[in-house]
């Protein structure tokens, strides 16, 4: 891979990293739609896997047991049915589709969050029963798969439950480090991994850590306005770029 994909891919483990380690995960996936620009979607779901999971393996450390394990292993057994919809589906999708679906759900993304801004999602969440935050997994489980998006879908369970920020943070943590194990065998079975791939992923490593090491710290310094302003422009940028992309 080349120098600019290099680049793009120091950004995108740089920005998952600060994401998962202090903004709740929802934002983490913009990795794999930035470089889902310069290359291949498959070819970047494959390389963001392993970088999602060593961010979460040292995001661990740092929110241990903060987490609600009850609403954790709810999201967690809902998404894994969800993660198999997701192998369903990429088994039978081609390179437009998967651009498609990443940018639409980019875009989603920031609408979902302008809606919960304005405070709409909040008044209409209440406390959503066992059976929504099932359905919440699984919707989380598939989005995941199919464009590493799966904070959203959690978040909307999250939110009704009134956790505090660490206790929200510190589950999310949790229910995608859980998730992310559950999608490498079928990315392995697909062929998303490369030797290619994963030597990319050894030379992102250092950018992906350096991300989390900064992310932990802002969680508790920097305004989520700030960081999610940011995201937005970033994201409707990028998946206006990924649709256009799929439909010429």
């Amino acid at each position: 891979m080349g120098l600019e994909v290099f680049a793009i891919g120091v950004f995108a483990a740089l920005f998952a990293g600060i994401s998962k380690g202090g903004f709740g995960s929802g934002a983490a996936f913009a990795g794999a739609a930035i470089l889902a620009i310069a290359i291949s979607p498959g070819v970047a779901l494959g390389i963001m896997l392993p970088i999602l999971m060593l961010i979460d393996l040292a995001s661990l450390r740092a929110y241990w047991r903060q987490w609600s394990g009850r609403d954790a292993a709810l999201l967690v057994l809902g998404g894994l049915p969800g993660v198999a919809l997701g192998v369903l589906l990429f088994q039978r999708t081609d390179g437009d589709v998967l651009r498609l679906l990443i940018g639409g759900i980019a875009i989603g993304f920031v609408l979902w969050q302008l809606v919960m801004r304005a405070g709409f999602l909040r008044r209409a969440a209440g406390a959503i029963p066992v059976w929504g935050g099932a359905l919440a997994g699984m919707v989380a489980g598939f989005t995941s798969f199919v464009s590493h998006a799966g904070g959203p879908p959690a978040a909307v369970y999250l939110l009704s439950r009134g956790l505090d920020k660490t206790r929200y943070q510190a589950t999310t943590v949790l229910v995608f480090w859980a998730l992310n194990i559950a999608k490498a065998v079928p990315y392995a079975m697909l062929g998303l991994f490369t030797r290619e791939t994963l030597l990319f992923d050894l030379a992102l490593a250092p950018f992906a850590l350096m991300g989390t090491w900064i992310g932990v710290r802002a969680h508790r310094i920097v305004p989520e306005r700030v960081f999610f302003g940011l995201t937005y422009v970033l994201l409707v940028v990028t998946g206006a770029k990924l649709i256009w992309d799929g439909l010429t």
